[in-house]
């Protein structure tokens, strides 16, 4: 059987996104790496990483596209569920996230809003489904 483990997001500064998502979210720190280039949370059963851009250099000889705090974010998101979207929403805010949309609710009920954190990346925050 094949498990989705982690998502690992490419940063400038590792220890600076962990931060974020512990202030904006309540995460907690799992570790981060001697020279501080690679870092993990726990977030229930799927972890997100954090990897410097340096390391990520290493890993992927072609390159890869960097995120950007400005501008557009990639055509891709992590969701985090949450039973009060508003509150989270305005603590992600506090902490250093940018609006995106505001909490809207789609037509089968779920409520979703969407932030952007620090390094550009695309969050959707959302009350579970079923």
């Amino acid at each position: 059987m094949i498990k989705f483990a982690y998502t690992i997001l490419y940063v400038q500064d590792v220890t600076k996104s962990i931060t974020f998502y512990e202030n904006a979210f309540g995460f907690e720190r799992k570790f981060i790496a001697p020279g501080n280039d690679y870092g993990e949370l726990i977030t229930g059963d799927t972890t997100l990483s954090f990897a410097s851009t340096e390391l990520a250099k290493t890993n992927l000889s072609e390159g890869f596209v960097e995120s950007s705090p400005g501008g557009k974010p990639f055509g891709i998101e992590i969701g985090f569920a949450a039973a009060d979207v508003e509150k989270t929403y305005a603590d992600a805010i506090k902490a250093g996230a940018v609006s995106v949309e505001k909490s809207k609710t789609k037509p089968w009920g779920q409520v979703v809003a969407y932030v952007k954190d620090p390094d550009g990346f695309l969050i959707e925050i959302c009350t579970p489904m079923g």
